[in-house]
């Protein structure tokens, strides 16, 4: 027989794709189960044209891809990480309060632009801006559907076509090439740079100044940190030379911070500028994210003076922009929790602020669970000390004593197949390679996530 003729019986050797996918057998729907049968007979054929043996189609195989392609590809998994506000897995984790309030709202109509009380149209802004001016102190507020979208319209509705003054050490790129300067371009804006990467004084923001400027603007450096030999101009400074000179000042905070300084003392965490703080500086516009250290879903806060919110409000990207009633929901209630003194039912600030004997005993339960599972393969599971990072640009310096459950060994059981297992897990587990060595950092463990740890590892 010529090689020729020995590939051809090979490849009809391969079952029938509506063969292959009867075996299903109702574990899924009718078009996952085709498909399945047709991917693994596509992959078996290109195995055999490029000279692998003929490896037959194990029933498993077609079950296991088919039940996984109707699944959903959004999916919810454990974060074991230790980076709190970790933009790959969707940042803040989002409070019982809120996922009620989602519930509540989207289960039929509700009232996003409509007044009850007059009886009229209303505004969706209307919701958050109470919330927002009780917390900050702000006069007026609106929301848009992030951060980066809320310095846009801001610069858009303020500043289109004219200068914004930004020191030097404050030209930013945040994640996904999000750079200050590309940003002003879109905008319609010039960029005036003033000062030096790492001093930047008043009077360099002062003699800026001209008949074209429209705007100081202070962006807050979430995601990296200038030491050493430095200077910049505080908040209540650029706000008092704005209005001096007649043009408006803005700071784009990133990651926006309702606790008080005394508060995060109080919870062990770094230093961070309050949005109440920032606002009582006197600056005319502030910005902030809703799903970094607030804790709530992805949305951008503008608030600050009523003239500045109501130019933001008008600008036509606001329809493109604006929130959905989701959102409004899961934002209102993540601000509510704050109002009535119950940020620690925020998950990010109960991550954030977890007790080094808390987390301990965290972990000492989880490798209890896991010795049992990864014991019989000649796993070695061990709790060590490890140090957690907020994430979700903030907080860069802040490195958080934490425990963690390090697996490791096993004939075949490197550390990468061992956190491919997980990842891979019908509840994915995502962890960190390091020393050889897996590590489920626990701070970012729940409690209740605990077996989904064990079953992944199994």
């Amino acid at each position: 027989m010529s090689d020729d003729d020995l590939l051809s019986a090979r490849l009809r050797g391969l079952p029938a794709v509506h063969e292959l996918a009867a075996v299903v057998d109702g574990a899924a729907p009718r078009w996952a189960a085709v498909e399945a049968a047709r991917r693994l007979v596509a992959g078996r054929r290109d195995a055999i044209r490029a000279g692998a043996a003929a490896v037959a189609v194990l029933p498993e195989e077609v079950r296991r891809l088919a039940v996984e392609l109707a699944g959903p590809h959004l999916r919810r998994v454990v974060n074991a990480t230790g980076v709190v506000l970790h933009t790959n897995l969707g940042r803040a984790p989002l409070a019982a309060a809120a996922l009620a309030a989602i519930a509540e709202v989207g289960r039929g109509y509700c009232n996003l632009e409509y007044d009850l009380a007059a009886g009229q149209r209303g505004s969706r802004h209307a919701h958050a801006e109470e919330l927002v001016g009780a917390l900050t102190g702000a006069a007026a507020a609106c929301v848009v559907n992030n951060n980066a979208a809320a310095t846009v319209i801001a610069l858009s509705a303020l500043a289109a076509g004219r200068e914004v003054v930004v020191s030097r050490g404050e030209l930013v790129e945040i994640g996904g090439s999000f750079r200050i300067p590309d940003i002003l371009r879109a905008s319609g804006c010039t960029l005036v740079e003033v000062g030096t990467t790492n001093k930047t004084r008043l009077a360099d923001y002062e003699a800026a100044i001209g008949p074209r400027t429209a705007m100081l603007l202070k962006v807050h450096r979430s995601n990296f940190a200038i030491v050493g030999f430095t200077a910049e101009v505080s908040e209540p400074e650029l706000a008092l030379v704005a209005r001096a000179r007649g043009v408006v000042s803005m700071v784009d905070l990133g990651s926006g911070c309702l606790l008080s300084r005394e508060r995060q003392r109080l919870l062990g965490l770094p230093a961070e500028p309050p949005v109440a703080e920032v606002v009582a500086a006197g600056v005319d516009l502030v910005c902030f994210s809703g799903d970094k250290l607030l804790g709530g879903p992805q949305a951008g806060v503008l608030a600050g003076s009523a003239a500045a919110i109501a130019q933001v409000r008008a600008h036509p990207l606001m329809r493109a922009m604006r929130p959905d009633k989701l959102t409004v929901a899961a934002l209102c209630a993540t601000l509510a929790l704050y109002r009535d003194g119950r940020e620690a039912e925020v998950p990010a600030v109960a991550m954030l602020a977890a007790a080094a004997a808390v987390l301990r005993a965290r972990a000492e339960r989880l490798a209890a669970a896991l010795a049992d599972v990864a014991g019989g393969r000649g796993l070695v599971v061990a709790v060590e000390a490890c140090r957690s990072t907020a994430g979700g640009g903030a907080l860069p310096l802040a490195e958080l004593p934490s425990w963690a459950v390090t697996v490791h060994g096993g004939e075949g059981a490197s550390a990468v197949a061992i956190e491919a297992r997980l990842r891979t897990a019908v509840v994915p587990v995502v962890a960190r390679v390091e020393d050889g060595r897996v590590w489920l950092d626990v701070r970012t463990i729940g409690d209740a996530e605990v077996e989904d740890v064990v079953v992944a590892m199994g």
